[in-house]
């Protein structure tokens, strides 16, 4: 079992940047696929971006493609999501996501149910 905090969030302006961070401990991270989620006010839960277990392939909402950039560093246990160009609407509480999964299909990473461990999250605010 791997526990998974975040960390990293704020209160920025629109068309800032700003890194958030995954931290992984309890089991060896690298086996994991893991994935970023949010939930802004009064909406459902979305997917944000993924990573496989091995690094190779990364996937994206189309509402963050070309702007958000998702890396994992198994040395230091730690998954990052660098976030450029924010907009007010990219105002959410976001989740690192974690599971031993090993699928090839996208559309497995983009449903948050496939995903067994869960942060408390980290609260990313853009103001206009």
């Amino acid at each position: 079992q791997v526990q998974v905090v975040e960390s990293g969030g704020g209160l920025v302006q629109a068309g800032s940047s700003l890194s958030v961070s995954c931290a992984a401990s309890g089991r060896t991270f690298s086996g994991y696929s893991m994935g970023w989620f949010r939930q802004a006010p009064g909406k459902e839960r979305e997917f944000v971006a993924a990573v496989s277990w091995s690094g190779g392939n990364t996937y994206y909402a189309d509402s963050v493609k070309g702007r958000f950039a998702i890396s994992r560093d198994g040395a230091k246990n730690t998954m990052y999501l660098q976030m450029n160009s924010l907009t007010p609407e990219d105002t959410a509480i976001y989740f690192c996501a974690a599971d031993t999964f090993r699928s090839a299909s996208g559309p497995y990473y983009r449903n948050e149910n496939n995903y067994a461990y869960w942060g408390q999250g980290t609260q990313v605010t853009v103001s206009s």
